[in-house]
C-alpha cells in the first residue's frame, strides 16, 4: 500500500465554520508558519513551544455527535468552563518517544517512523463520559471508548511505538492506555461516570500533530492510512441448505 509522508498541513485547532473555505489558504499560511518555528541546532532536541503526538481524528458526524454531548454535559452536571473546539477533539494514540541514538532531526524521525507503520481500520466507538483528574486546576471531562475500540487503538498503539523505536525514539508506558476524546475542560464537581448512547466513526488513518504549548491548536503535518478491514465472505444460502442433513419422514396418520 503506497504511504503518503506529509506535505500539507491541516490546522484542526479552530472552531467554527467555513473549514471547507479555509483550506486553500490553510495550506499556504501552514508552510509559512512551519518556517518560522525555531528549530534546535541539535536534531535530539525539541523547539521551544513544540510538541507532537500520534492520533485519531473524528469524522464530522462523530465531532458534531461529541459535542453535542459535551453541551449536555456541561448543562446537565452544571460544570463550568471551557468545551474543546470542534476542529480540535483528537483521540490521543500515542506520545512522542525520547531522543535516543536519534540520526536525524526529531520531526523526519517522527515522520519516517509512522510511514513504517502497517495496521488495519476498525471502528471506534464512545460509550461512556467520565471526569478525569485535575491539570492545572481544571477536570478534562471526557469521551471513553469501549473495550473493541480500547483493543484495537491499542494494537495501533504498539505499532507506533515499536516503530519510534527503530530511529531511535524510545516510548514507555506503551500499554498503560485509555483512549478517549476530551470534550471540555471544567471545574471541581463530583467524580462522574455514565453511559451514552454511542458514537461511531471508521477509522482509516492516524495523523501526527505539532502542538503549541500554552494555545489551544494544532497542526497536522502528517498522514498514513491504514488498511480497510476484509470484507466478510458472503453466505451461499443454496450451499447451506444442501449441506443439511434431510430431515426423516413424518410417519403418516392412522
Amino acid at each position: 500500500m503506497p504511504r503518503r509522508q506529509a506535505a500539507s498541513s491541516d490546522f484542526i485547532g479552530r472552531a467554527g465554520s467555513g473549514i471547507a473555505r479555509r483550506q486553500a489558504t490553510g495550506h499556504w499560511r501552514d508552510c509559512l508558519e512551519a518556517q518560522l518555528i525555531s528549530t534546535s541546532s541539535n536534531p535530539s532536541e525539541l523547539a521551544a513551544g513544540i510538541n507532537y503526538f500520534f492520533a485519531l481524528l473524528p469524522d464530522d458526524p462523530a465531532r458534531a455527535a461529541i459535542a453535542g454531548v459535551g453541551e449536555r454535559f456541561r448543562k446537565s452536571h452544571r460544570v463550568g468552563g471551557s468545551p474543546v473546539g470542534v476542529d480540535s477533539l483528537h483521540l490521543t494514540l500515542c506520545p512522542m518517544g525520547r531522543p535516543e541514538r536519534l540520526r536525524q532531526p526529531l520531526e523526519s524521525a517522527l515522520l519516517a517512523a509512522a510511514g513504517e507503520v502497517r495496521a488495519q481500520g476498525f471502528m471506534a466507538t464512545l460509550d461512556s463520559a467520565m471526569r478525569f483528574s485535575a491539570r492545572d486546576g481544571q477536570f478534562p471531562f471526557v469521551l471513553c471508548a469501549d473495550g473493541a475500540t480500547t483493543e484495537a487503538a491499542l494494537n495501533l498503539r504498539k505499532a507506533i511505538a515499536a516503530a519510534q523505536v527503530r530511529v531511535g525514539l524510545q516510548v514507555s508506558g506503551v500499554s498503560s492506555f485509555l483512549p478517549h476524546v476530551t470534550m471540555l475542560h471544567g471545574h471541581a464537581v463530583d467524580a462522574i461516570e455514565e453511559s451514552i448512547a454511542a458514537i461511531h466513526w471508521r477509522v482509516s488513518e492516524f495523523v501526527l500533530i505539532r502542538s503549541f504549548f500554552g494555545q489551544s491548536r494544532y497542526a497536522v503535518i502528517g498522514r498514513w492510512p491504514l488498511a480497510a478491514p476484509p470484507e466478510p465472505e458472503p453466505v451461499d444460502m443454496l450451499a447451506e441448505m444442501a449441506s443439511l442433513a434431510d430431515l426423516p419422514d413424518l410417519p403418516d396418520e392412522e
